[in-house]
């Protein structure tokens, strides 16, 4: 993939990721309120006031999270972005953290 096709996938990414989260807070399943700047994510729980940090690492191709469980990288793999530890796909792995740290169950897609 090219920088300009990863560059592309990974603000499509990020931006329904950052909708998921906005129609979830305005349906009031969860208090949250998203930053955007450039290629980072920053998601802020206003109950508990964590944080999960989701940006693109465009030298390596990858998507980065930072959540309260810990950071996780993933990488382009077909149609989906994979963990490059234990292959969990990054909407279900981040609706885990969302849910974890928001108090509330989430299907994030």
């Amino acid at each position: 993939m090219t920088e300009s096709e990863f560059l592309a996938l990974a603000e499509s990414t990020l931006d329904r990721l950052e909708e998921c989260l906005d129609r979830l807070n305005d349906e009031d399943v969860i208090d949250v309120e998203c930053k955007r700047s450039g290629n980072v994510l920053e998601i802020e729980f206003l109950d508990n006031a964590s944080k999960i940090i989701v940006n693109s690492q465009a030298p390596l191709q990858e998507m980065w999270v930072a959540a309260r469980s810990g950071g996780f990288h993933y990488k382009r793999v077909g149609d989906q972005w994979r963990n490059t530890r234990d292959d969990s796909e990054f909407f279900f792995a981040l609706s885990q953290y969302v849910t974890e740290q928001g108090g509330a169950p989430v299907a994030l897609g």
